[in-house]
């Protein structure tokens, strides 16, 4: 029931396919080679067609080698992506030299590649596109050839006019980029902790199947050793050779050894099945118990009420939920944590606090977020590692799927310390729910 780090769980990285990129390389050619035939053929302005057919000439021969060189369907790496969009950004600029620059209405498709950066690159390689945008269209605002228009009444912007068409693809760039880049951060982020969270349960399940596979071992083995414990003590007391006498002896005290280990294994688990019905005292005793060695005086309190204690599926999300937030308190509690629990018919709370710090004000509303961490946990080599954050992500996850909701305050002034409030509905509680019915 521990932080997980970086070691632990590492996010995939975001790659793009080069299948996607050519094919919006392709839509690109396509939808220029139909505007410059509607605006030459269907509105017959004046283009420069040999310039813009041979940019989409040698845009297209680009896209057939990687075609053939390439399998269109490996994964890019960013450097590799973030360089065929830049090349899109330097193309689409080569047009617009030759058909007006900035009073072009194409030019905001500066905008396109800088998006799809935003969404499946780094954020320095999103920087670097847009930078190079902006300085195409700063270029384009000073040099560019007119505009394809009627010579017989040609269209003249005011300089006021395209200063304000710069400064819109200039914003557009920027805000939309940035707005993208953090939807899909966060849609990420949510994607890679839910992941973690499945690991953490399909980690619990094998330990708690584990647990039941070494109380049922332990069961069956039992019966063998008790009969050779018996045969041998009965031997013992017969035979008068004292070297067989001394062997028989060694038997019967190593058959005894075999048979504590066994006990002792089957005391972790009251029965063979996995998921043992357990009272909520019993649970919270076994998430407790395991953190009361470490210097901070854990205090338990059992509320008596008019209602029989309820008894709960000794379901794994449920334990390593609590036991992740009373690790937790133990860690930032200075000398006591507290866990209270009460319950009537119809609800079973529990209350876990601390006299530590408390939750900083600016991490109080984020709590339960994904990667919101300031803790370092020690590492195995006596070192630290940096918690990816996702500790009480899991907790908050596993707890609310068993039907429960989790708070999170601090103590009223002049006490300090954070709150944790974890409520279900008795009956949700004492539902007989196996490990699968929780991932779903």
């Amino acid at each position: 029931m521990t932080e997980i780090a970086a070691s632990d769980f590492r996010p995939a990285q975001r790659h793009i396919r080069l299948d996607t990129i050519l094919r919006l390389r392709w839509l690109a050619v396509l939808g220029q080679l139909a505007a410059i035939f509607i605006v030459a053929q269907g509105l017959e302005f004046n283009v420069e067609i040999v310039p813009c057919v041979s940019i989409i000439a040698l845009s297209a021969s680009l896209n057939l080698a990687l075609q053939t060189v390439s399998n269109p369907l490996q994964r890019l790496e960013p450097m590799q992506a973030a360089g065929l969009l830049a090349l899109n950004i330097v193309e689409l600029a080569g047009l617009l030299f030759f058909t007006g620059g900035l009073q072009n209405p194409f030019s905001f498709l500066f905008l396109a590649p800088v998006l799809i950066s935003a969404t499946a690159l780094p954020a320095r390689f999103t920087f670097g596109l847009g930078v190079l945008a902006v300085a195409c269209a700063s270029v384009l605002f000073f040099f560019h050839l007119p505009l394809p228009w009627d010579s017989d009444d040609p269209l003249v912007l005011p300089p006021i006019y395209l200063v304000g068409v710069w400064l819109s693809i200039v914003l557009a760039i920027g805000v939309t980029s940035l707005y993208s880049f953090q939807v899909t951060e966060e849609a990420r982020k949510l994607a890679d902790a839910l992941a973690a969270t499945e690991l953490v349960l399909t980690r619990e399940q094998h330990l708690t199947q584990l647990d039941g596979l070494a109380a049922a071992a332990a069961h069956e083995l039992g019966t063998p050793l008790a009969t050779i414990f018996l045969i041998s003590r009965e031997l013992e007391k017969t035979v008068k050779d004292p070297i067989f006498a001394a062997d028989l002896k060694t038997l019967r005290e190593q058959t005894q050894r075999c048979r504590d280990i066994l006990s002792k294994i089957t005391q972790l688990s009251s029965t063979g099945a996995p998921f043992d019905r357990m009272k909520l005292s019993e649970l919270i005793e076994e998430v407790v118990a395991p953190h009361r060695d470490f210097g901070v005086d854990i205090k338990v309190r059992i509320a008596v009420a008019a209602f029989a204690e309820p008894v709960g599926s000794r379901n794994p999300a449920i334990l390593y939920g609590v036991g992740n937030i009373v690790e937790n308190a133990v860690d930032f509690a200075h000398t006591t944590v507290e866990v209270n629990a009460w319950w009537n018919k119809d609800t079973i709370e529990l209350l876990i606090s601390d006299d530590g710090p408390g939750i900083p004000p600016d991490i109080l509303n984020r709590i339960g977020e994904p990667y919101l961490s300031r803790r370092r946990t020690p590492d195995d080599a006596g070192g630290e590692r940096r918690g990816l954050g996702l500790g009480v992500f899991i907790a908050r996850t596993l707890l609310e799927r068993t039907g429960a909701k989790v708070s999170f305050t601090n103590r009223i002034f002049p006490e300090h310390g954070a709150v944790v409030q974890i409520t279900w509905p008795r009956q949700r509680f004492e539902a007989i729910e196996t490990l699968e019915e929780t991932i779903g």
